[in-house]
């Protein structure tokens, strides 16, 4: 499978993730960060989906302007969608979608600290994915960050691929370390990318990423 990951800029109408499909047409899933987009932009996306056989994995905000995770297929039908973890309040279990003989986890943001517990019931994972809004705000974060996702992909034997934007900060703290990252089912780094948001595909067969 290829999977393009993108670290676009916080911005309006899928420019980043139409120029990037269009360029790759052949790759067979794209994941995007959190908030990426609207629910306005939902019938698009599911278009694209099918218009280039292409899964898409995001995050977008519904119209009370509140998180939410996304799966569409390559057929346009979305696999999964529920609401983001509340701020303050305990972390949701993590979500899973098959998608034919894929199974797919789903961490968004946060609730990767949730994940080594709540995947527990999840047996057959093949790839667990963890979009993120803004990027991490200290060093100190990115590094616990990563090693909660290393621990997920041994705990579970799967893959874990993240990704934030290029651009924002939490809370508007004035730090931003946008990253993006994959550890394989033995928890052994394909790629760790901090302050670099070049897009990447990964053939998750011979673990090969490429820039685009």
């Amino acid at each position: 499978m290829n999977i393009l990951i993108g670290q676009p800029k916080i911005e309006r109408n899928l420019e980043q993730l139409k120029g990037e499909i269009e360029s790759n047409p052949t790759v067979d899933l794209i994941l995007y960060p959190e908030g990426y987009c609207t629910y306005r932009e939902l019938d698009e996306l599911s278009d694209l989906a099918i218009q280039f056989n292409t899964t898409i994995v995001l995050g977008y905000r519904d119209d009370t302007n509140k998180d939410r995770v996304l799966i569409i297929n390559k057929q346009g039908d979305t696999l999964l969608t529920r609401r983001k973890t509340p701020e303050n309040e305990l972390l949701f279990m993590p979500s899973s979608a098959t998608d034919g003989a894929e199974e797919y986890g789903y961490l968004l943001c946060r609730e990767i600290f949730m994940g080594v517990e709540g995947l527990k019931g999840h047996e057959h994972l093949t790839i667990i994915f963890n979009p993120i809004g803004v990027g991490m705000f200290s060093e100190e974060q990115f590094t616990e960050w990563r090693e909660e996702a290393r621990k997920i992909a041994m705990e579970r034997k799967a893959m874990i691929i993240g990704t934030s934007h290029a651009d924002g900060s939490y809370r508007n703290c004035g730090i931003s370390l946008p990253i993006a990252y994959c550890f394989d089912e033995n928890g052994e780094e394909v790629f760790l990318s901090k302050n670099d948001t070049r897009t990447r595909v990964l053939e998750t067969d011979s673990r090969v990423t490429t820039f685009v």
